[in-house]
């Protein structure tokens, strides 16, 4: 409905899954200069659909970031939204994909959201930004703190993503964004978790016996005072 709107009355569509071409049939006219994409969450794709892809996983986030990674031409650009969690699974799948990825293509930029942008989706998603053929030095990650929570009513705006726009161009690092070099990456987890330097740790947690002697403290000051309101009266 959204094509014929814009004008494209016999639309080429073919009702087919993605997943179950086989990465080794993508040739060179296959491929893209640019891919932008959201990726599925949560869903699970068949042992025989796995059997396409040189990382086999049931997850279908990241046999879709597979994929992407083939139809990109060389020097082509990617950003992609995928759950957070990608950055961090310990799987073996995980840990080859992110292997992978940052290899074969430079992964130049990690944007972290909030959670709430993506309504239903139940999970934190992340955006990856990288092109292809160039293995990664360096990763920018921005942090999107907005003070606010995310919904329905209230989504994510152009305006909200102004700071991120205008550091991202020269990497620059800010109280929201810093940079990880990737030769500081454990090469047995490469672990790419999004960890503020900047954010001001918390301090430490109350030793409950304290809180409850604080809480019997102030409970015996409100009945000295109402007390004495009681007196006055």
């Amino acid at each position: 409905m959204n094509m014929i709107f814009h004008g494209v009355e016999a639309p080429n569509i073919v009702h087919t899954n993605t997943l179950a071409e086989n990465l080794a049939d993508i040739q060179e006219k296959d491929r893209f200069k640019v891919v932008l994409a959201n990726t599925p969450f949560g869903g699970q794709e068949r042992e025989e659909v796995q059997q396409n892809f040189p990382i086999k996983t049931s997850e279908t986030a990241f046999l879709f970031l597979q994929h992407f990674i083939k139809i990109l031409k060389a020097e082509g650009r990617a950003g992609i939204v995928i759950k957070n969690t990608f950055l961090s699974n310990s799987d073996n799948a995980s840990v080859s994909l992110r292997k992978y990825l940052i290899e074969s293509c430079n992964l130049h930029t990690v944007l972290d959201l909030p959670g709430g942008t993506f309504t239903g989706a139940g999970v934190k998603t992340v955006i990856l930004f990288f092109d292809k053929g160039i293995p990664t030095k360096k990763i920018w990650y921005y942090q999107l703190n907005l003070g606010r929570n995310l919904g329905k009513t209230n989504p994510l705006n152009e305006n909200d993503l102004a700071e991120f726009v205008k550091l991202q161009k020269t990497k620059a690092e800010s109280n929201n964004s810093w940079i990880v070099n990737i030769k500081d990456i454990n090469t047995e987890t490469y672990d790419l978790s999004v960890k503020n330097p900047n954010k001001k740790e918390e301090g430490p947690l109350r030793d409950p016996r304290e809180i409850l002697e604080e809480i019997k403290k102030l409970d015996k000051e409100s009945e000295e005072i109402l007390k004495s309101i009681r007196e006055i009266v």
